[in-house]
């Protein structure tokens, strides 16, 4: 068995084991019996099963699936503009998610009606977060088919991020002190929003995304040898940038529009799977980074959701936790290796 073989079991275990510690563990102790009978069908009407079933198992699905969708969109990024430090925020993606969500919470107060429809509440916060992060990813989109270097679009992914996040604090500035409480709230990320209904959307976006990433590895590692090098082994370097900021936008936009912007998850932890296997081949990197951001994103929600006096903590107030050492220590070692 080969290193990578051996970390995706053991990535595989701990993010299985890690599911059933977020099932079990929270505010009200859950048995392994009662957990067994509700996910088994046996039982749906006990408080328990009503506890696993309607909230901790969408959650620990959440996790599982939105730790591996910023992970892998970080890794994408990383290569794609070769840079240890990339990661869905740097482009705009989240500060567009962020503006749409400011405006529909702030501006409309959260509530939109028309003549034959009504928004409100979370499907509101969704599509406006979508919206925003869709107008990001076509700005995008447009400046890769007009700019070569991949420096120049990272500058412009910078620009789009500072002007949005100016935009937000104009609008927080002029909100009310339940609007911003509500969008205050909205920006410390959860993985617990995502409700029963809401979590087939959820599942069937990201498992397109990270289907669609798994299919980029081989211009992925051509990308490592350089953009001329990929060129001549007949890699199309712009339309392969633009799948990459289509791909890490479906996967980064969803998260953010169901989730809320979380943090360091999709910069930090491409640098531990790197770290794990020592090796920068996509075709082992890119499924251990997946398990990776997983296993990790897991670990977050179960320590937010540990009873304490004021209450659930939300997930970037862990994530930082995690990441900040992280990249301390890329930054740390690229210094020594210089």
């Amino acid at each position: 068995m080969n290193k990578s073989t051996l970390w995706l079991t053991v990535l595989s275990v701990m993010a299985a084991a890690l599911v059933l510690a977020n099932i079990l563990c929270g505010s009200v102790d859950v048995s392994l019996t009662a957990a067994w009978q509700a996910l088994t069908g046996q039982d749906t009407h006990s408080t328990a099963s009503i506890i696993i079933l309607h909230h901790r198992l969408p959650q620990a699905i959440a996790a599982l699936l939105g730790g591996a969708a910023l992970a892998v969109s970080g890794l994408l990024l990383q290569t794609a503009f070769s840079n240890p430090l990339a990661d869905p925020s740097i482009l705009g993606i989240n500060s567009g998610a962020s503006l749409g969500v400011g405006i529909a919470v702030i501006v409309m107060g959260g509530s939109l009606a028309g003549n034959v429809f009504s928004l409100s509440g979370f499907l509101l916060t969704v599509l406006a977060a979508l919206a925003g992060a869709a107008v990001v990813i076509l700005l995008l989109l447009f400046f890769s088919s007009l700019v070569q270097g991949n420096l120049m679009l990272l500058i412009i992914g910078l620009m789009l991020s500072y002007a949005a996040s100016s935009l937000i604090s104009m609008l927080n500035y002029l909100a009310s002190a339940d609007s911003l409480q509500a969008f205050v709230i909205w920006g410390l990320g959860s993985f617990g929003g995502i409700s029963v209904a809401q979590l087939p959307a959820f599942s069937i976006t990201i498992a397109v995304g990270l289907l669609a990433s798994l299919m980029l590895v081989k211009p992925l590692n051509a990308l490592l040898l350089g953009h001329r090098y990929a060129a001549n082994l007949g890699v199309n370097v712009r339309r392969t940038r633009a799948l990459l900021l289509l791909t890490t936008g479906i996967l980064s936009a969803t998260v953010t529009a169901f989730c809320g912007p979380i943090a360091f998850l999709g910069l930090a932890v491409p640098h531990v799977a790197r770290m794990l296997l020592g090796t920068v081949n996509h075709r082992s990197l890119l499924p251990t980074t997946l398990l990776c951001g997983s296993v990790i994103a897991l670990a977050c929600n179960l320590l937010c959701n540990l009873p304490t006096q004021h209450g659930l903590l939300p997930i970037n107030v862990v994530t930082p936790l995690f990441g900040v050492p992280i990249i301390l220590y890329v930054l740390l070692g690229r210094r020594r290796d210089r």
